[in-house]
């Protein structure tokens, strides 16, 4: 599928601000790939359909959950978390897209796992910094996006750690589980 294609497809399930977002994660996705030798096609085709399910009803994604093999404690956490696997189910039934590597990257753009490949990091990451963000602690990601793929993605990771302790939000445990692999990875391999 080509980009035209896909954003013809995701766009009618956006809203406007977040298509226009949708289409920064996609340019921002693409120059990572290019950085960090990833092809950027899948790059640009995973950030397209990044958000496909963002804005279907939360008891349509509730069905999704529990009909399908994802895991059933995704239920137990913010549902906002459920629009990135189930999104990956509806990409694949509704679209046709069987790419393994590009449905984890829509799978995991949100939790971050253990042991992510470079695919899943740049769609993650490129969430996190594209152009239209601007939150604390933004820039140092940015930066270091230029130079190290894991270490940005450990900063990000851990940005969101931290905010969501400092709201008191529970933690989905992949997200920990991203950190504690990255931090292993940050501190060269312990």
């Amino acid at each position: 599928m080509d980009k035209n294609e896909a954003i013809k497809k995701v766009k009618p399930q956006l809203t406007v601000k977040r298509f226009e977002h949708t289409l920064r994660v996609a340019e921002t996705a693409v120059e990572l790939a290019e950085r960090f030798q990833v092809s950027q096609d899948k790059a640009e085709l995973a950030a397209i359909f990044h958000d496909y399910a963002k804005f279907r009803p939360a008891e349509e994604m509730r069905r999704i959950i529990l009909a399908s093999p994802l895991p059933n404690d995704l239920l137990f956490y913010h549902q906002e978390l459920w629009h990135a696997p189930v999104g990956a189910i509806l990409v694949k039934e509704e679209h046709g897209i069987q790419d393994q590597l590009v449905l984890g990257a829509i799978h995991n753009h949100t939790t971050g796992k253990a042991h992510m490949n470079k695919l899943e990091m740049i769609v993650l990451l490129a969430d996190y910094i594209e152009p239209g963000r601007s939150f604390p602690g933004l820039d140092e990601v940015r930066n270091m996006a230029k130079e190290d793929l894991t270490h940005a993605c450990w900063l990000s990771i851990r940005n969101s750690i931290q905010f969501l302790m400092g709201k008191g939000s529970r933690i989905y445990p992949d997200t920990i589980h991203a950190y504690n692999d990255l931090t292993r990875h940050v501190n060269g391999g312990y």
